[in-house]
């Protein structure tokens, strides 16, 4: 399949009826795990890519980024959605080279935060951009990714409850805007109760991605699907849940000198067969 073919097949998933899950691989094997097992389309976690790559989360270049959108979008032929973060620039301009860029590489769509990640003193701080700011931004990256000649979805997200900042009726807001800035899916992680979600989910008219696994989140792909959420989307929670069986196994050899933990290791035999052809 062409680029533009799957592209188009991921904007169908956002056009057809019910829920679909989107997990996040952080390397070409899961991603192949994820394809074999079932899953419709895939989308990259960049504090998964840091973390398996050796990397302080959010530290990637922009070129590291590339490459690695374009190993996932080849490993499989699913669409991939590109965890962009802020993507990369300041200006329109930049912006807007940013998604043709990451669209060269394969990927049927990417996100935009609201997030000022260069003027923040240490990753994971960074102040929220003005929403007429942040509007801005987000126009650009709609611009862009219209004038590509293929569908790219791109997704349009409001950080603020991963910032300190829990406010339900300010998130929303800036959803609105961005949408009629041109966004084509909406997603502010962080909420986690049914009541926040569907107020999320119902002040706007454009496809809404919730983030699932959250701790003291409960809600179950049933449930968001009744909310109305259209796209679910897991964030690091696999390779963190991976990494951490690593951890405890590494753990249990240091402390106790036993191998205790192999006895829940994926056999050859399970194994192999999810990357196969």
């Amino acid at each position: 399949m062409s680029a533009a073919d799957i592209a188009a097949a991921f904007q169908a998933l956002h056009e057809q009826p019910g829920t679909f899950v989107i997990p996040n691989p952080w390397d070409r094997g899961s991603a192949r795990m994820l394809k074999t097992l079932g899953f419709k389309a895939l989308a990259t976690t960049s504090a998964g890519f840091d973390f398996a790559d050796g990397r302080k989360e959010g530290t990637a270049t922009f070129d590291q980024v590339l490459e690695h959108c374009r190993l996932i979008a080849e490993a499989t032929d699913l669409p991939v959605n590109a965890d962009t973060e802020s993507c990369y620039s300041e200006t329109a301009d930049g912006i807007g080279e940013t998604i043709r860029r990451v669209a060269e590489t394969g990927i049927a769509g990417c996100s935009i935060e609201d997030v000022d990640v260069a003027n923040a003193a240490v990753y994971g701080d960074a102040p929220i951009y003005d929403l007429a700011v942040a509007v801005e931004r987000v126009t650009a990256a709609a611009e862009a990714a219209r004038g590509l000649g293929r569908p790219f979805m791109l997704t349009a997200r409001a950080e603020n409850y991963l910032h300190d900042r829990p406010d339900l009726a300010d998130t929303i807001k800036r959803l609105q805007a961005y949408q009629e800035a041109g966004a084509d899916v909406l997603y502010a992680p962080g909420p986690k109760t049914a009541d926040d979600i569907r107020s999320l989910v119902t002040s706007v008219d454009r496809p809404v991605n919730v983030i699932a696994g959250l701790p003291g989140m409960t809600l179950t792909v049933a449930d968001l699907t009744a909310l109305g959420v259209k796209r679910i989307s897991l964030g690091s929670n696999l390779f963190r849940a991976a990494f951490g069986a690593a951890l405890r196994g590494a753990r249990e050899i240091m402390d106790h000198g036993t191998f205790g933990y192999a006895a829940d290791a994926v056999s050859f035999k399970e194994i192999s067969p999810l990357f196969y052809d």
